[in-house]
């Protein structure tokens, strides 16, 4: 964490409900969002529908994210993932975010 990090403190499976995530982005004017994270049939993907939803572009950093149970995680990622975003590694996205910045 980084002094000009803005946290925010998940209280739900998803990390915009209950929070000012939406509103600090909007504000920010960010309309992409990489999502990782420790559940991945539960956190990720529950931020990953509210995002979707909220009109974010959506961005998964699968080699960044796990669950608890391989299927779960395994179902996320080919079946969910693919109708509410993009995915790829953690190197890849770095390189194209990269590429944007040149």
């Amino acid at each position: 964490q980084q002094p000009q990090d803005h946290l925010v403190t998940k209280r739900t499976w998803g990390a915009f409900t209950g929070t000012d995530l939406e509103q600090y982005l909007k504000g920010r004017g960010v309309t992409q969002v990489v999502i990782v994270g420790v559940a991945t049939s539960i956190g990720v993907e529950s931020t990953a529908r509210q995002a979707s939803e909220l009109g974010f572009n959506v961005t998964f950093g699968v080699d960044a994210m796990t669950d608890l149970n391989a299927d779960a995680h395994h179902n996320s990622i080919t079946r969910i993932f693919p109708r509410l975003g993009e995915s790829g590694t953690t190197a890849e996205i770095v390189a194209l975010l990269g590429q944007t910045r040149a």
